[in-house]
């Protein structure tokens, strides 16, 4: 069993097809994708647990928490382990997390909850989320954008077909729309998802493949390509990355955009219900599934964008533009359901662009050299994102509901917060230059052949 996982039990013939392999990206990402759809269980679990919406908003923040966390201290084991062992591993975590979920709300346990969805599911979240991407980055070197935005795509895509799905599910096995019908279905809806991604999963990373060493895109030559005033040739470890300004710099734009992001992402379906009081939940779940394609579409369009106009510059839309929309919700949300609608698709589709446009930024910065490790390390900003995200959205709605507010009222405050936040990341991009030398492999290499020569002389 331990061969077949191997990296070198999966390398690929010279002449194999290499969009085999956003399929199996895509296997693994549109499964662990399901907790961008977590806003559906919301309202079920706050009513079988008697609890509000931090408690449940909690569920969904340790799971993203573990997912950085993960993703940081195994990026490097996944670069070793190579991408199919990195999958089956990945999978086992978010399977059982259901699982285990699902015996907490059995015997109305929410710390198991906690345990199972949030801390083991999550971290089958981080070593599934960066699994497929460096391997992807690999199979693309020449469209680098077109690769992450294939392999991330998923993940936002995921919540398309798992919230109407779960909605579906629990209406099913409960017996009704009502939050209790709903709330009685949840055991039997975990059981049945985890079931069904375990197929899944096992199904993608029996097809993942890495390239073989001679093997390169038709008509691609690395030697002519040249690199932009933002692109190297260059690499950078990933322990010397995080000595850079600009690792720091890449940290704060992803947790700022994936902060905003999440906070409309994971109190979608309880947000329009907000806004709009006579929207019903299956219209909210449907909602969410709207929020998920944008997510989905903008992880393709404004990553694969980046490749012609630069990461920098795509960034500057994500942030900006985001900031303004943000304002847009704030003044004019309630006033009109379609305004509201266009304007969180929007910043869900930069919170997805963004997400899948760092992995080759952070290519254009470090090179190739452990750029899944960089990778992974860099996705602790999106555990702290997990955590601020929901905490500041859900605090507010707390402390805004116990003053008597209502309506639209109730989330006017952290809008206005999202909105310093990418106004933060907007500065932090602007102040993005390309790593000095001093900190690349070539450079130490270079330093060691001085120092040997001179030690022989």
């Amino acid at each position: 069993m331990a061969s077949i996982l191997d990296r070198k039990a999966i390398v690929a013939p010279k002449h194999f097809n290499r969009w085999f392999i956003p399929a199996a990206a895509l296997a693994i990402h549109l499964c662990i994708g399901q907790v961008y759809a977590f806003s559906v269980f919301k309202i079920p679990l706050m009513s079988r647990f008697d609890v509000g919406e931090v408690s449940v908003g909690w569920i969904f923040s340790v799971a993203i928490a573990m997912l950085g966390l993960s993703a940081a201290f195994g990026g490097t084991w996944v670069e070793k382990s190579g991408p199919r062992k990195s999958m089956v591993v990945a999978g086992t975590a978010w399977v059982l997390g259901f699982f285990v979920a699902a015996l907490g709300i059995a015997t109305g346990q929410l710390w198991l909850v906690y345990f199972g969805y949030g801390f083991i599911g999550g971290i089958g979240l981080g070593i599934g989320y960066i699994a497929p991407v460096s391997t992807l980055m690999k199979w693309f070197p020449d469209r680098p954008g077109l690769a992450t935005g294939l392999a991330i795509m998923g993940f936002g895509g995921g919540a398309l077909i798992a919230s109407p799905m779960s909605n579906a599910l629990m209406v099913l096995f409960g017996g009704g729309t009502e939050t209790e019908n709903l709330a009685s279905g949840l055991v039997p809806t975990f059981v049945v998802l985890a079931l069904s991604y375990a197929v899944i999963i096992a199904a993608g990373a029996y097809v993942i493949r890495l390239p073989h060493p001679e093997w390169k895109p038709d008509g691609w030559d690395p030697s002519k390509v040249e690199a932009t005033p933002m692109q190297t040739n260059l690499n950078v470890s990933a322990n010397k990355a995080l000595k850079t300004p600009q690792f720091w710099f890449l940290w704060i734009i992803l947790f700022t955009n994936v902060t905003a992001g999440i906070g409309i992402l994971e109190n979608a379906a309880p947000m329009i219900q907000d806004y709009f009081p006579g929207v019903t939940a299956a219209a909210a779940a449907g909602f969410v599934g709207i929020l998920s394609l944008a997510n989905m579409g903008g992880r393709f369009i404004w990553s694969t964008a980046s490749d012609y106009i630069g990461r920098k510059n795509i960034y500057l839309l994500y942030l900006g533009v985001g900031a303004l929309l943000y304002l847009v919700i704030a003044f004019f949300g309630g006033s009109s359901l379609a305004l509201f609608i266009v304007s969180a698709m929007l910043l869900l589709s930069f919170y997805g662009g963004g997400f899948s446009t760092i992995p080759a930024y952070l290519r254009d910065m470090f090179g190739y050299y452990q750029v899944g490790a960089i990778h992974g390390r860099i996705l602790t900003a999106w555990a702290a994102a997990g955590i601020a995200g929901p905490l500041i959205v859900n605090s507010v709605v707390e402390s805004q509901s116990a003053a008597g507010n209502q309506g639209p009222e109730l989330y006017t405050l952290s809008m206005y917060i999202m909105v310093g936040l990418l106004v933060l990341g907007l500065i932090a991009n602007v102040l993005m230059r390309p790593v000095a030398k001093k900190y690349t492999v070539e450079y130490a290499e270079q330093q060691q052949e001085v120092t040997t020569d001179a030690y022989s002389k």
